[in-house]
């Protein structure tokens, strides 16, 4: 039995990129707000403390400081906060909220849906911006309609020593937010190398799973990924709406057999429970990807967009394994309204 990995430094946002307009007011609610002292603080940006110092002052000196901090982002960072204390994160993220709420009209729902993972990719891709400004790194990525968005939204950064390898089976029939796709498109965007996994997601039965995963095509850029440096992480809500579904990966009848056997959401082709527990079911032995266990205690950011999957986000939050959570404003409400302080 392999011994749990030790728990590195906290992951920072590492936002010394950001104009200091942007960075008052979150630094301004951490320190007054958050209860955090400037050391604190600083290390939780990834900012200089006399930096720190020095934005508390204007912040100050803009009149943002009272009792309150008088910003409309007040709220979103409150649920950060939050969030972060509740799953014991070292960081959440939030967008700013617009207002949306849960709704039985489908075509609401979806158009919701993708405005939601904009804003996430968005945020992503500026907290990706960041990480790949400090030199050599290797990022492990998953698949999802939210992490494609980071790549799609990704520009201004140029980093010939960054490394994107995907974290699962690449090959899909017909679905444009594959691993591969992803990847590629992180790559040529930073002029970073792209790897991925030539094997598909989901094997038709476990014992065609482990002849897939042994092929040495497979070994080394699953050792590239077992090294990754950061990993960004997708969530899917187990209704016929997600990606897993709408692309034809597993079929109605798996799909509410893993929901009978107690299934909220997947993550890294893992199926996970309300509670944060693996789910024992055949599409967790048929998936071809990283193994959990193997990047717990990682940096694992998940990034989410999208009212419907609030309850995978819990589920999978429960779980240990995330470190970072970037979400959308209004999910982050919902979340913490329904399972905050639980």
């Amino acid at each position: 039995m392999k011994a749990a990995p030790q728990r590195s430094a906290p992951l920072n946002l590492n936002m010394s990129h950001e104009s200091d307009d942007a960075l008052i007011v979150r630094t301004a609610w951490l320190y007054y707000m958050g209860g955090f002292n400037q050391e604190e603080t600083a290390a939780r940006l990834g900012l200089h403390r006399t930096r720190v110092n020095r934005l508390l002052a204007e912040a100050r000196e803009k009149g943002l400081v009272s009792i309150t901090i008088q910003h409309e982002s007040a709220r979103e960072l409150a649920a950060e906060q939050a969030i972060a204390k509740e799953y014991g994160l070292d960081f959440c993220l939030a967008t700013p909220a617009i207002g949306f709420g849960e709704t039985a009209d489908p075509l609401v729902a979806a158009a919701q849906s993708l405005i939601s993972r904009r804003a996430v990719g968005s945020a992503g891709a500026n907290f990706l911006r960041g990480k790949l400004s400090q030199g050599p790194i290797t990022i492990g990525v998953s698949w999802g309609r939210t992490v494609e968005q980071v790549a799609l939204q990704l520009a201004g950064v140029r980093n010939p020593e960054a490394r994107f390898v995907s974290l699962m089976g690449s090959l899909t029939r017909n679905s444009a937010s594959n691993p591969f796709e992803v990847v590629q498109a992180l790559a040529a965007r930073t002029g970073g190398e792209g790897h991925f996994l030539p094997v598909p997601f989901i094997a038709d039965t476990e014992a065609d799973r482990d002849v897939l995963m042994s092929q040495r095509s497979v070994a080394a850029p699953l050792a590239l990924a077992h090294s990754a440096t950061l990993y960004l992480v997708s969530i899917g809500e187990l209704t016929e709406g997600a990606s897993i579904r709408t692309q034809n990966m597993i079929s109605a009848e798996e799909l509410q057999s893993a929901r009978a056997a107690g299934a909220v959401g997947d993550s890294l082709g893992k199926l996970f429970s309300a509670d944060g527990q693996r789910i024992s079911h055949s599409l967790n032995r048929r998936t071809l990807a990283v193994e959990i266990e193997d990047v717990r205690g990682r940096d694992v950011v998940l990034l989410s967009g999208g009212l419907e999957k609030v309850d995978a986000i819990n589920g999978v939050l429960r779980s240990g394994l995330i470190r970072g959570l970037i979400i959308d404003g209004d999910s982050a409400r919902l979340l913490w309204a329904r399972y905050g302080a639980a």
